[in-house]
């Protein structure tokens, strides 16, 4: 039967952005590059821990897919829809890949997982069949175009509010560029969105008190897997559903959202991508980055005096507090890299912060909740403001030590995190350095030496077969 009702529009916009909209800045694909170079680094980085690698590799031990998807950093090949979730996993596993802040927050490079594992399928498939492969230049069209997608989604949509974790975005905009990369058309692209909203998400209880756990880290993979799938049921002709947000009673908006419509506050383009926000210090929630800049800061003149320490103030803006402003007791890893006055603390008494600070080892060190225990957590409204201004679009954090005999440092105060576009050129060595530092994690200097030679150039990069650069990343 022919579906006569009118197509939702978020449907047609997002379709048509995917399928028609050509993507010309020079500034994005550059920043593309660097996310590409981010992701992996960090996947790589989290295969050290066993907790995550617990979860790669076939379901089957053993299985082996011929012509599959390989997963970076290991030895599998796999069907693209596993693989998916495998690179998924890994890229978010540690918390360190970039970060998008909104009304909606979320990591839009999550979606990688989902493009690199289709594009290495599909150009296998393609030169298997005597074709062209996909090149990598592909890739990072892909990148812009599911960046952009959960983007702008979360700047006027607050699915957190409604209970609904951010991964439902990661789910839409794989799909959606997804299926057109496997050679779906316009209809083929609604059909699988329509999919993805009716799937709607999965609720955010694994990010906080009191079930705060790991799941938070696998999440984006099991979303980055579901629109692999929900695409290629759409290529092989699997119907949609025109009204799937807007059907009364029955839709997305009405059911989840309180019948309020899910909304874009601009067109489609490259901005999220050009504005993207990078980890580039410190494996923390993205809110308190430049909290532990500060405590970093404030590091040399309080180390030596833990002990005369009367009372520590931190100054934020309204999503940190809701977000990561905890008290009592932390109980994994998950639990603290989501605790502002814990990575704080860290910055304070190591002057550091790295992944290995949230383990067992050094969260059992009872100086870190003496301070926990001495904070004060305010907002300030001109921080909160600015977080949502489109111009500034700042991540504010304040802090300032008070000791028992009266003095105290400085108020330290950053407003932009060194990953923020505004001190995005300051950055960039230091993207480099940590991506050369990860990769040190799982491979021999020379596979790391011409790993970087590609991923520092563009032109190199841009013209590299997918399948070509997915060799490169095995084991």
């Amino acid at each position: 039967m022919k579906d006569t009702q009118k197509t939702d529009s978020l449907l047609i916009n997002i379709a048509d952005y995917v399928c028609d909209y050509d993507i010309t800045r020079e500034e994005a694909y550059d920043t593309a590059r660097y996310v590409l170079m981010d992701t992996l680094g960090c996947g790589m980085l989290a295969l050290r821990y066993p907790e995550c690698t617990k979860l790669l590799g076939p379901v089957v031990p053993g299985t082996s897919v011929p012509n599959g998807t390989r997963v970076p950093g290991t030895q599998f090949e796999l069907d693209p829809v596993l693989a998916a979730f495998n690179i998924g996993a890994m890229i978010r596993w540690l918390d360190y890949n970039d970060t998008w802040l909104a009304k909606e927050w979320g990591h839009p490079s999550d979606n990688l997982g989902g493009i690199l594992a289709a594009a290495d399928y599909i150009s296998r498939q393609r030169l298997a069949e005597g074709k062209t492969p996909y090149l990598m230049q592909d890739v990072l069209t892909a990148m812009i175009k599911a960046h952009e997608i959960q983007g702008i989604l979360a700047l006027d949509n607050s699915f957190n509010k409604a209970g609904l974790d951010h991964v439902l975005l990661v789910k839409v905009a794989t799909t959606a560029v997804v299926t057109r990369m496997l050679g779906g058309n316009r209809q083929h692209v609604i059909n699988a969105l329509s999919n993805a909203w009716i799937d709607n998400a999965s609720l955010r209880t694994y990010r906080h008190f009191p079930n705060a756990g790991s799941r938070k880290s696998w999440a984006a993979g099991d979303a980055g897997s579901r629109a692999v799938w929900l695409a290629l049921m759409a290529v092989r002709g699997e119907m949609g559903y025109s009204s799937a947000l807007s059907a009364e009673k029955w839709g997305f908006q009405d059911v989840l959202l309180q019948g309020n419509e899910v909304t874009l506050s601009r067109p489609f383009d490259s901005y999220v991508m050009e504005n993207i926000l990078f980890k580039v210090s410190f494996p923390a929630e993205f809110h308190g980055q430049t909290a532990v800049e500060c405590a970093i800061q404030l590091h040399p003149e309080v180390k030596d005096r833990l002990d005369d320490i009367d009372s520590i103030e931190i100054t934020t803006h309204e999503a940190a507090i809701r977000i990561i402003d905890k008290e009592g007791p932390l109980f994994n890893p998950a639990d603290r890299d989501h605790c502002l006055q814990y990575m704080t603390a860290i910055g304070l008494l190591c002057g550091e912060l790295n992944a290995d600070h949230y383990e067992e080892e050094t969260a059992a060190d009872p100086r870190i909740d003496q301070l926990r225990s001495l904070m004060s957590v305010t907002e300030n409204k001109a921080f909160s403001q600015d977080y949502l201004e489109p111009s500034k679009r700042s991540i504010p954090n304040a802090v300032s030590v008070h000791f028992s005999d009266g003095t105290q440092t400085d108020t330290v105060m950053i407003e932009y995190p060194l990953g923020h576009r505004n001190r995005r050129e300051e950055a960039k060595p230091y993207l480099i350095e940590k991506c050369r530092n990860n990769m040190k994690t799982r491979f021999p200097a020379q596979q790391v030496q011409e790993l970087m030679d590609v991923l520092e150039d563009n032109s190199s990069l841009a013209a590299m077969s997918v399948p070509d650069f997915m060799k490169q990343w095995r084991i």
